[in-house]
């Protein structure tokens, strides 16, 4: 066999220099064909501070969504809603819309909204099949980071990981690394491939200054496609800190795990039940959270200090249907109390 000539190799990277060209040429094509689908994601909170005189405030937040139905729905993150008092969803038309959670799995973070009316013009984006994405691929997100929508970052795939997510006994969500930049107010938005297909949507970063350093996780399509279109997890608007291990007994937990109550989301399910939010900040090292509130010992009947106690709690709230009993026990002031309501999706 012949040895190949400089000359014979040309043509091969000629061929892949006009392929890295027309992917180049191709994104801003691809960007009008999904720009309309993006929306800018406000929200407003109104906390309890202070353990004595109970004063209030109100927290606004900022984060990113997409469109993908013709009706209205949205999908974006759940810690950006999942106690929410009014959600407001900017879409690229200028419309502001208010919206409400139909939809949310915390420990996944992915929430599904619902539009009071139907945007002008949004075309709704395309869930791509996200078993299919290779590491090293070529992807892009679209958001409204510091409010400016829409913004266009541009990477690649870097690595499909299993992280541990907040609710250590979780089965942990599927999620793309990529180093296509995130920044404040990227959290919802769409992670798409180079055919406008959304394939993740962007949940956090990881960094040690504050800043974003290049790694960026995105929850993949088919994770949210499966908690928000198909299963439907139900949204409780029950903001919560996972406890266990030592810290679960320095707060004289009667069982090895609970979940602590920061915050609750008005006109919710878990407002109706009864239950009580925090008041006092509290760190432990690196993390935040609020004391003061409930702590919810089991789900459904389901102790959350059962093997997988949490997962499969969830799984009994999503079969719940409308009028269904939602029965939560929970810790309050050293007594167990047991607290129902009717489910209303």
């Amino acid at each position: 066999m012949s040895k190949p000539t400089a000359m014979q190799g040309l043509p091969l990277l000629l061929v892949l220099a006009l392929s890295a060209y027309s992917h180049a040429q191709d994104l801003p094509a691809v960007f009008d064909q999904v720009a309309a689908s993006v929306a800018e994601v406000r929200v407003e909170q109104l906390v309890v501070t202070g353990t004595t005189d109970k004063q209030t405030a109100i927290i606004t937040s900022q984060g990113s969504g997409v469109v993908v139905s013709a009706d209205g729905k949205v999908i974006t993150v759940a810690h950006l809603v999942q106690s929410a008092d009014t959600i407001t969803v900017h879409t690229a038309s200028g419309e502001e819309i208010p919206a409400k959670v139909i939809a949310s799995e915390p420990a996944a973070d992915v929430a599904l909204l619902q539009l009071e009316r139907v945007p002008r013009g949004a075309t709704p984006a395309t869930l791509g099949n996200s078993d299919e994405v290779r590491t090293g691929q070529q992807v892009f997100i679209v958001g409204a980071p510091y409010s400016l929508h829409p913004t266009v970052t541009v990477g690649h795939i870097s690595g499909r990981r299993h992280p541990q997510p907040p609710f250590g006994p979780f089965q942990p969500a599927e999620m793309f690394q990529t180093d296509a930049g995130m920044h404040h107010g990227s959290s919802g938005a769409p992670l798409f491939n180079m055919q406008g297909q959304v394939i993740g949507i962007a949940t956090r970063v990881v960094t040690s200054h504050g800043h974003y350093e290049g790694l960026g996780f995105a929850v993949t399509s088919a994770t949210a496609r499966t908690l928000l279109l198909e299963r439907r997890s139900l949204w409780t608007g029950v903001e919560c800190y996972w406890l266990s291990g030592g810290l679960a007994q320095a707060l004289n937990l009667p069982q090895s795990a609970g979940l602590l109550v920061q915050r609750i989301a008005s006109h919710s399910p878990g407002s109706r039940l009864g239950l009580q939010a925090g008041t006092a900040a509290a760190v432990v090292g690196e993390d935040k959270f609020i004391l003061g509130g409930d702590v919810i010992l089991a789900m459904q009947g389901i102790s959350l200090a059962e093997e997988r106690g949490y997962e499969r709690a969830r799984a009994a709230l999503a079969a719940l249907g409308d009028g269904e009993t939602l029965h939560f026990t929970v810790l309050r002031v050293g007594k167990q109390i047991e607290l129902r309501a009717p489910v209303t999706r």
